[in-house]
């Protein structure tokens, strides 16, 4: 008996030794999606790989990549991830799904909005009617978004003080003072619909082809860090882009909502 279980232990020893770890980072949108809490527990189910995410924004996940504390990064931030590549740091950029930014507003549409055809003439409409329209101010994804589409509107709302409110505070915080002053907001998706003071406030402006937010899974280059699990993150990029995660993807749902469309290639 005793040697039985000395038997089990070496077998458990040697297969807990086999088993594969990769070091992901992710962004905020993403870990607070639960998205995750999905994914990856059937990932481990089908290959044994464990994935360990570090959360953060898409600054800190580029800097882990970077400097090799991580195998790959999965962000939405094209121009980085196409930067990061070229300077040598991750191997190539892998579609994986997409989300969107939306529009809120207070469901009386003081401006007009939900009318509008492009969000050019959504912020154009915003702009006229000059209703708050509360900005994150903090230079993350969405806030680079918004000041994008504002500039591609013919547009610089600095110049309307009366109007255009800068919250420089995190998506929730800014989401509360959108509510507070019955004003507009970019947001994206999955933020709004986890976001729980929704008081008075509703999605008015979607679908839009540039709203879309593709995410990208980019392993790190093992030329610029040899240490990295460069194997093991292919063999997570195979999963990711295959059936059972496409499946997972798009049937997943917040709020009686599908955030999340799978589109991998």
């Amino acid at each position: 008996m005793i040697r039985f279980l000395a038997a089990v232990a070496l077998v458990l020893g040697a297969n807990a030794a086999q088993a594969e770890t990769l070091k992901l980072a992710v962004t905020t949108s993403f870990a607070a999606s639960g998205l995750s809490d999905v994914l990856l527990p059937a990932l481990q189910e089908d290959t044994g790989i464990d994935v360990q995410v570090l959360v953060g924004d898409t600054a800190n996940a580029l800097a882990l990549g970077e400097t090799g504390q991580v195998d790959a990064i999965l962000i939405h931030s094209r121009r980085d991830e196409e930067a990061f590549i070229a300077e040598g740091f991750g191997t190539h950029c892998r579609k994986i799904m997409y989300d969107d930014f939306v529009l809120v507003g207070p469901v009386d549409d003081y401006a007009g909005i939900a009318q509008s055809v492009s969000v050019t003439e959504a912020l154009q409409r915003i702009a006229k009617s000059e209703r708050h329209f509360v900005s994150l101010g903090t230079d993350g994804l969405v806030y680079q978004k918004e000041q994008a589409l504002w500039a591609d509107a013919g547009l610089m709302p600095q110049q309307f003080p009366n109007w255009y409110v800068t919250a420089d505070a995190g998506i929730e915080a800014s989401l509360s003072a959108a509510v507070e002053a019955e004003g507009y907001i970019l947001t994206d998706r999955t933020s709004w619909l986890t976001f729980e003071g929704k008081n008075g406030l509703a999605v008015l402006f979607s679908g839009d082809p540039v709203l879309f937010s593709q995410y990208n899974f980019v392993p790190v280059d093992p030329e610029r860090h040899p240490h990295v699990s460069f194997d093991t993150a292919r063999r997570v990029e195979a999963w990711l882009t295959g059936p059972r995660a496409a499946d997972l993807i798009d049937s997943y749902e917040i709020a009686g909502e599908t955030p999340f469309t799978f589109n991998a290639e």
